[in-house]
């Protein structure tokens, strides 16, 4: 019997990170739900000097990118949503460090929040507005600054995993 199999968790040890998928989801949706029901679209808040809230609402995907589009793009977004939270909650039973879990639990939590704004409203609500001296960072949400954190923690495990020992030539 193989050792290394006998004392490997089960998958579903590993899904527990998906608690921070459904805090992330969960706080974006009441996070937007707060914004629409407090806003108009366009209506902006200024908070400091460099940030404000606003309610924009964006048809495409980051940075807007195909937002003038007829509407085909929603359903691509959205199976491109699903597949990718796929082979990342696939990554999650397979385990890892917590920093790698956690980055896919929150690159999960922030897609599904964004997925289900694109399924029920056919759009993304954004609110958070960064600027500086006319200078316009795009509108952005709760759901996509997790997929930003999630992303930058698992650049920075990839850099943290051990190296493999080199092979010794014969």
């Amino acid at each position: 019997m193989n050792t290394a199999v006998a004392f490997r968790r089960p998958a579903t040890t590993n899904l527990r990170w998906l608690w921070l998928a459904v805090l992330v989801i969960a706080l974006d949706q009441l996070t937007k739900h707060l914004i629409v029901a407090s806003f108009r679209p366009g209506e902006e808040l200024p908070l400091t000097p460099f940030a404000s809230l606003i309610l924009a609402f964006n048809r495409g995907a980051a940075f807007s990118f195909l937002a003038g589009e007829t509407g085909w793009q929603r359903w691509l977004f959205a199976v491109i949503a699903v597949a990718a939270c796929g082979v990342m909650a696939w990554l999650l039973a397979r385990g890892g460090r917590p920093l790698f879990c956690a980055g896919l639990a929150l690159i999960i939590g922030g897609a599904l929040g964004n997925l289900y704004d694109r399924l029920t409203l056919g759009h993304v609500v954004d609110f958070v507005l960064l600027h500086w001296r006319g200078w316009y960072y795009p509108a952005f949400n709760v759901a996509d600054s997790a997929i930003t954190i999630g992303a930058a923690a698992l650049i920075l495990d990839s850099f943290r995993r051990p190296r493999e020992a080199p092979e010794k030539a014969s």
